[in-house]
């Protein structure tokens, strides 16, 4: 099979799908890698160390799109890429279709078939490709909020960790997987105070029982949420229901009664955003001031950290990536996960999920790829 890598579009995405590791496995096993000049410099790869693996170094995007069968990616597909695709090629990447409406209506009408990262879920509930991305963004939503809590940022002033005679930060981490138990531990090692919240009262016991006391959990509910975002200098919103939209769980309400120079960051905003007034941003233009509260909701968190990224999920991707070039059948049946992560094929939505936030019909994926 041909595997093609494209350079990142989206507004400051420095990462890239691949890495040398990978492409030696690929063309190891036969299969030819083509390569975006340019596409990994932000992750610090240059075109040589690609090139030394056997990878083919191609001029432009249409170079790697219009010769491939199976297309890497690592953000969602922009309108421009989508135009590109054909009729049966597979896209791998992340989708996060229903913060994305159109984009998911003009990959149906693609024809090709979309393999999201994020939803590709194993038996036990885990998302093993959203995973490393999750510790990541939740890691980085810590650094952020204690950066943007200082004065010269429009922030409340206030060091997070505190000093001997002065308390630290309060920090409220709405959210209990991945993202927001990173975020949660990272905070709590820069010495804040600080609250996770979630409904599942099984992880709260695994990371009161990890943590010791160190980071106060609590289930989540209207009333807690009421009680504690107010009284936060930051605030992390890290919900996530697999494929779908993020629910709104801090509502604009509860941003006016946080004080002046508080901080909130929106992890979920690739998902819509779980705060209610909550916009994507940049990492360019990363942060805005509503109702005196800083938003930080960079849609590619970590994209920050391109390098570490970029080898973190091909750590996770590689597997299902060679099973891919394999064939796609034969994928799926040695990791039958991949059948959640279809999101498009053929024309039609293929995930519940996604099909239900964007309210469209749903075909379950295995009849639209022909393979039931």
């Amino acid at each position: 099979m041909i595997v093609g890598v494209p350079s990142e579009i989206k507004t400051d995405e420095y990462r890239i799908a691949i890495t040398p590791v990978g492409v030696r496995e690929l063309t190891a096993r036969g299969h030819r890698v083509l390569i975006q000049s340019g596409a990994g410099d932000g992750s610090s790869l240059g075109d040589e160390d690609f090139a030394a693996v056997g990878a083919e170094i191609v001029p432009d995007a249409a170079s790697v799109f219009e010769a491939t069968d199976l297309v890497l990616k690592v953000k969602e597909p922009q309108a421009s890429e989508i135009a590109r695709l054909s009729p049966g090629q597979i896209l791998f990447t992340f989708l996060h279709l229903a913060a994305y409406p159109q984009e998911a209506m003009n990959l149906a009408a693609s024809g090709a078939i979309a393999i999201a990262y994020e939803t590709v879920m194993v038996q036990s509930g885990a998302l093993p490709l959203l995973a490393p991305m999750s510790e990541i963004a939740g890691r980085l939503a810590a650094q952020a909020g204690a950066h943007f809590l200082e004065r010269p940022r429009g922030g409340r002033g206030v060091l997070i960790g505190g000093v001997a005679g002065v308390p630290p930060a309060k920090v409220a981490v709405i959210g209990a997987g991945s993202a927001g138990t990173h975020a949660a531990l990272i905070a709590a090692g820069m010495g804040a105070e600080v609250t996770i919240l979630d409904l599942n009262i099984d992880r709260l016991r695994q990371i009161d029982e990890m943590h010791r006391g160190r980071i106060i959990t609590v289930r989540s509910s209207i009333f807690a949420i009421d009680d504690i975002v107010p009284r936060s200098d930051l605030v992390v919103g890290a919900v996530l229901v697999a494929g779908a939209r993020a629910p709104v769980v801090v509502t604009e309400q509860h941003v006016e009664n946080m004080r002046p120079g508080s901080v909130v960051v929106d992890i979920s905003i690739d998902q819509g955003g779980c705060i209610e007034t909550s916009h994507e941003t940049t990492h360019s233009d990363p942060a805005y001031v509503k109702h005196e509260v800083i938003h930080y909701a960079v849609g590619n968190i970590p994209g920050a950290v391109p390098h570490t990224s970029t080898f973190a999920l091909t750590n996770a991707t590689l597997p299902y990536v060679v099973a891919l070039a394999d064939g796609l059948q034969s994928a799926i049946a040695l990791y039958p996960e991949l059948v959640d992560g279809v999101n498009v094929a053929n024309g039609q939505v293929t995930n519940e999920a996604v099909a239900s936030s964007l309210g469209m019909d749903h075909v379950a994926p295995l009849a639209a790829l022909g393979l039931t």
